[in-house]
């Protein structure tokens, strides 16, 4: 235990505990569109085991650190372009996500009907599967960041399940936010569709860095900030 003595040790998880939230921004976005097609009452649960799942998934993932690492094994080429389990696992959750969103955002311009008939068809169990498939997916980025920081397991396990935590604990407002305004819940699904092209990049070779990502995702939101404001304003003056 001599190690938790060093202060490299300690900037290494803070490092990686900021990194791993900020890392699980589009996580905890998606997992609060996908369990939206629930009942009312089911979402919180729905929400909560996603984040439970996730942190499950990543933590086998770095107990699997050395498979992972194999998953970037080339296993054939089409036109010049690579292909490993990874690239496959990555194009296919890009395709969900583009189909994901377009539903959603057809259901949404569709009328609440159609939404609320879509919510009694859908299975807990079916939106918790997908939020696994989603959560394997994002998992990889997760994994490989807290390798690439941190030496010691035991770091990145706690740095992993404090960020986890923390995310358990904003995700409820979050989806509180994004249901009462329903043109944030319309920019949320724009994310979704964005990273799903984002993903299919990946797996097609070409690295989008997650930080051109995030700033077009902090600049629409603060548009529609200002939007809601300005919203706010002039219904106060003309009531």
């Amino acid at each position: 235990m001599e190690f938790l003595l060093e202060p490299s040790i300690w900037i290494a998880f803070l490092t990686l505990t900021v990194l791993e939230i900020i890392l699980g921004i589009d996580n905890l976005i998606l997992i609060t569109i996908l369990a939206e097609r629930l009942p009312q009452n089911q979402q919180p649960l729905a929400r909560k085991v996603g984040l439970g799942v996730a942190l499950v998934t990543r933590l086998i993932l770095l107990s699997l650190a050395f498979w992972v690492a194999h998953l970037e094994t080339i296993l054939f080429s089409v036109f010049d372009v690579e292909f490993s389990w990874r690239n496959i696992l990555l194009i296919l959750g890009g395709v969900f996500l583009l189909a994901k969103g377009t539903l959603e955002i057809h259901h949404k311009i569709e009328g609440d009907a159609r939404s609320v008939q879509a919510r009694k068809s859908s299975a807990f169990a079916t939106v918790i599967i997908q939020i696994a498939l989603m959560d394997i997916v994002f998992s990889f980025d997760s994994v490989m960041t807290a390798i690439g920081i941190a030496d010691h397991l035991s770091i990145m396990i706690a740095a992993l399940s404090i960020s986890m935590l923390i995310m358990v604990l904003a995700i409820d407002r979050v989806s509180d936010f994004i249901a009462r305004h329903p043109t944030v819940k319309v920019l949320a699904l724009s994310y979704m569709l964005l990273i799903g092209l984002a993903l299919i990049g990946e797996g097609l070779g070409t690295h989008i860095p997650k930080g051109y990502l995030y700033f077009a995702m902090a600049f629409s939101f603060f548009v529609e900030m200002v939007n809601m404001r300005i919203r706010r304003l002039e219904s106060a003056q003309n009531p």
